[in-house]
């Protein structure tokens, strides 16, 4: 018997499909995206071109999955912006969760690293820790945490 589990991340304002293509480039392979226009709702409908099931998979095993929910795109003036930052030795959030990235090497994870922080909160700097050769946490462009270390 085997299990695999796929980070599933949703998103209020149509960013689903921007966040797909970004995982693509930081991480190597494939999106596969349909829209709720794909499973019928009309075209011409705002949030048609919206992503129903998106997912990124790459052969080195990442797993990403992406939802446009709908209707929320109205909720996110109200809604308030996740902040995870350090404080005294201590990562303070208000978010339910992180995605976690453990690359074999300190030369893979800074790979992942470098392009994953264009244009995102550094929450602690990539650097050797007590526990690993590499650890670095970010907030990404889309609001997403990051926790990236080497195992």
């Amino acid at each position: 018997m085997s299990i695999t589990t796929t980070t599933h991340l949703n998103f209020r304002d149509g960013e689903a499909r921007a966040a797909l293509d970004f995982y693509a480039a930081a991480f190597g392979g494939a999106v596969t995206a349909a829209t709720y226009a794909d499973f019928g709702m009309p075209a011409e409908l705002p949030g048609a071109q919206w992503i129903v099931f998106g997912q990124v998979v790459s052969p080195d095993g990442f797993r990403v999955m992406a939802y446009d929910v709908p209707g929320a795109g109205d909720q996110v003036a109200a809604r308030p912006v996740p902040e995870t930052r350090r404080e005294n030795g201590m990562t303070i959030t208000d978010q339910p969760s992180f995605v976690s990235v453990r690359a074999d090497s300190l030369e893979e994870l800074t790979g992942y690293w470098e392009r994953l922080s264009d244009g995102a909160a550094v929450v602690e700097p990539l650097a050797a820790s007590a526990w690993s050769a590499g650890f670095g946490m970010l907030t990404d462009r889309f609001g997403v945490t990051w926790v990236l270390d080497v195992a």
